[in-house]
């Protein structure tokens, strides 16, 4: 969502909701202005798919020169916090925006409160005594019509001084709620008398206890988005239903202004919806308290700073977000489509190193002792600015174990007694055989070099099938990588854990242990040219041959920690061809 364009691109289309948004301005509605907003309720940290929301939020305001402000919907204070809070304005920024304004939907409590109060004078609300069951069961069906409340026709006096013990305390939660009097035949399901107002006793954490009644969502969200001047309110496709209740309280609300051209507008578009992903906030808060996972950021989670731990970069969300784009219904997105995404970006930023994750020792024969050199190592081949460093060649180096076959197939250019092979940056080298241990596990490698083709002098381009990468057994640094994977091993874990629960009868918590995948992580100790020890939290960089990784949080120059971020291919895809 976020604009790079130049003359010599061609123009993109529209995306639905922008057609909406220029017809709107073309027509003069809301004084031909573009006012959005992103409104995430700060009980848990924001995931890939809130994502796709903030860039639509973010980016139609940024496109059309408006303004989309952040609003908090911190109606419901038994699951928020302020951690959360902090935590959404860092992923924000992060992503690349920044808001116009900072609001909460608690700025408007006593505004919705009085706007409550009025309803409840006009006959419009009334306090409803029964339980949520029998309230539920009274709601009808989408082909029958509910049953009125007993207390439906309550005089508003008492429907009041019930209202203001509910506030004060003097009403325990559940006891009684207020509901909005509309019609309880209506075909609209959220149209039949919907609560509006319940008890909670938890103390907010902005208000402390001055209040006790708290509204809905459905209340609360129409009305912050007309006190704030919202010209746009664009919202997921669950709440398409909910739609002509947002248009009648904001109607109830105008108090005879008129709103025909100068009103919130809700429009909705489809959720991101991804394969082997769980993105729901309860589960993802059963994941952290079971300590199934390392915590809300731990790169296998779909949080926002778990990508961010794990090495995505903001470019790459959100052109993920941009290819996958925005309709008006549902679909499963391929969770490799977002890991193209990252690779596409990480190659044209990532600095190429050389690491070796299972080494085996190769030892060249006929190259001097005590020697070493300075080879060039080019930073990134598609990047002439970045540079280049230098990488120390020696005698004996580590290389990869699947790197060297003794009796290996025709199609094999790795090193193999007799073969030909380039280490990358360096010489070309004919292996000569190796040494096993009492096991007849291949413990040293040998070769020997042809001093007349080191990279980049004249002689050097010999071709040869096969370049493997290397590093100086003393000149590299120890490491610690973390290879992630993919967190569940169903394509769908919501669907597949609810026909777990089924069959078991098990909880939530069951049903994830077993769906979750065994090899999620796997930490292995490795060795890294010297060049990593500058790197810095957060650094990218292509591990040559294997993949991306970034710094984690944690690394530092005395233990350094490498997380993958993504295989350097679909892994995935040729297991998918398999099966």
């Amino acid at each position: 969502m976020v604009e790079n364009t130049t003359a010599e691109e061609p123009k993109k289309s529209l995306n639905f909701v922008e057609v909406i948004v220029e017809d709107n301005l073309k027509n003069g509605k809301n004084g031909s202005r573009v006012q959005t907003r992103f409104p995430p309720e700060p009980n848990g940290y924001l995931h890939i798919g809130h994502a796709k929301a903030i860039c639509m939020d973010f980016g139609i305001a940024k496109k059309y020169g408006g303004v989309c402000n952040l609003r908090f919907d911190d109606t419901n204070p038994t699951k928020e916090d302020l951690e959360y809070v902090e935590a959404i304005k860092e992923d924000i920024k992060w992503l690349g925006f920044e808001w116009g304004n900072e609001y909460y939907a608690s700025d408007y409590f006593q505004q919705l409160w009085d706007f409550a109060v009025k309803l409840i004078k006009e006959g419009k609300a009334y306090i409803d005594e029964q339980s949520s069951e029998e309230i539920a069961a009274q709601k009808g069906t989408p082909t029958q019509p509910g049953v009125e409340s007993p207390f439906r026709n309550r005089p508003a006096e008492e429907s009041m001084a019930l209202f203001e013990k509910m506030n004060k305390g003097e009403i325990e939660e559940g006891k009684m709620v207020l509901r909005a009097k509309i019609d309880m035949a209506s075909p609209n399901m959220h149209f039949r008398d919907p609560i509006i107002y319940r008890v909670v006793k938890t103390p907010h954490h902005r208000t402390g206890t001055k209040w006790q009644a708290y509204p809905m969502y459905d209340f609360a969200h129409g009305q912050s988005d007309y006190f704030e001047g919202v010209t746009h309110s664009i919202c997921t496709l669950e709440f398409v239903p909910h739609r002509p209740l947002y248009d009648l309280f904001v109607d109830w609300v105008k108090e005879g202004k008129d709103l025909d051209d100068n009103r919130p507008r809700q429009y909705e578009f489809n959720k991101l919806n991804l394969n082997y992903t769980l993105m729901s906030k309860r589960n993802l808060l059963i994941l952290v308290k079971e300590h199934l996972v390392n915590g809300w950021d731990d790169p296998r989670m779909p949080t926002l700073c778990g990508f961010r731990r794990r090495g995505y970069t903001p470019e790459s969300i959100r052109n993920f977000v941009d290819k996958i784009g925005y309709t008006t219904y549902d679909a499963l997105n391929d969770f490799a489509l977002l890991e193209s995404a990252v690779r596409e970006d990480l190659n044209a930023r990532a600095t190429r190193v050389s690491a070796v994750l299972d080494p085996v020792k190769l030892i060249i024969t006929n190259y001097p002792d005590g020697k070493v050199e300075e080879m060039t190592a080019i930073n990134n081949p598609e990047d002439e600015s970045a540079g280049t460093h230098t990488i120390e060649f020696s005698k004996e180096l580590w290389i990869e174990r699947d790197d060297f076959m003794e009796d290996a197939p025709k199609k094999y250019f790795r090193m193999t007694p007799g073969n030909e092979v380039r280490l990358k940056n360096a010489y070309i080298v004919k292996c000569t055989g190796c040494k096993k241990d009492e096991q007849g596990n291949v413990v040293e490698v040998y070769a020997e070099y042809d001093p007349e083709t080191k990279s980049g002098m004249p002689g050097s381009d010999r071709k040869v099938k096969g370049t493997i990468h290397w590093v100086s057994c003393g000149h590299c640094l120890n490491a610690e990588v973390r290879l992630y994977d993919r967190l569940w091993k169903a394509e769908n874990p919501r669907d597949e854990m609810a026909a777990i629960r089924e069959a078991k009868g098990c909880d939530a918590l069951e049903a994830m242990k077993e769906m979750i995948n065994p090899n999620s992580l796997q930490v292995k100790q490795c060795y890294v040219e010297k060049f990593l020890g500058e790197s810095k939290p957060l650094d990218h960089f292509q591990f040559q041959r294997i993949g991306y990784f970034n710094a984690d949080s944690d690394s530092t120059p005395e233990k350094l920690i490498f997380n993958r971020t993504v295989a350097l291919k679909d892994s995935w895809a040729k297991e998918a061809k398999k099966n």
